[in-house]
């Protein structure tokens, strides 16, 4: 088996999925079935392969679970207090990231949001690491533009 850390990376494509789907439950669910997947078919694969895949399932279910629900309303699963200046600030940047290209999308909440090394997303993607940060960098700037149209780069 690959050497990485199962703990870690549970947390990993739990924080990808959460991400994708906007529900706890739901990434929950979606990480668990991504590792029953993961372990039918892993073998001996490299750490590096065995990242990818555990990614590749993980995106494919929720693309699955996505297409097999609709979007709900916020107010459905509404659970504490708001904190108003929170809530505008997730909006404006889920707003934001929703104009992004899947790709960039992608890119940047493997990164920043699962600490995925660039050596790694390049793997993934099948690209050099250069241009992985070629692509990191202009989705940042992409991401700078569209909170800046909504008048919330300032706020963040």
């Amino acid at each position: 088996m690959a050497s990485f850390d199962i703990k870690e990376q549970y947390d990993k494509i739990y924080r990808y999925c959460y991400f994708k789907l906007s529900d706890r439950y739901l990434a929950e669910d979606i990480t668990q079935e991504t590792f029953l997947k993961y372990y039918e078919h892993y073998d001996f694969m490299s750490e590096t392969k065995s990242l990818k895949y555990l990614y590749t399932i993980a995106g494919n279910l929720c693309i699955d679970e996505y297409r097999r629900t609709k979007p709900t309303n916020l107010d459905e699963d509404y659970e504490g207090p708001i904190h108003e200046d929170r809530v505008v600030e997730n909006v404006s940047i889920r707003n934001a990231l929703s104009k992004l290209t899947d790709e960039e999308r992608e890119i940047l909440l493997l990164r920043y949001a699962n600490d995925v090394q660039v050596s790694v997303i390049g793997k993934i993607y099948g690209i050099s690491r250069f241009a992985v940060r070629r692509k990191i960098m202009a989705a940042k700037e992409n991401l700078e533009k569209e909170l800046r149209k909504e008048g919330a780069y300032e706020q963040i």
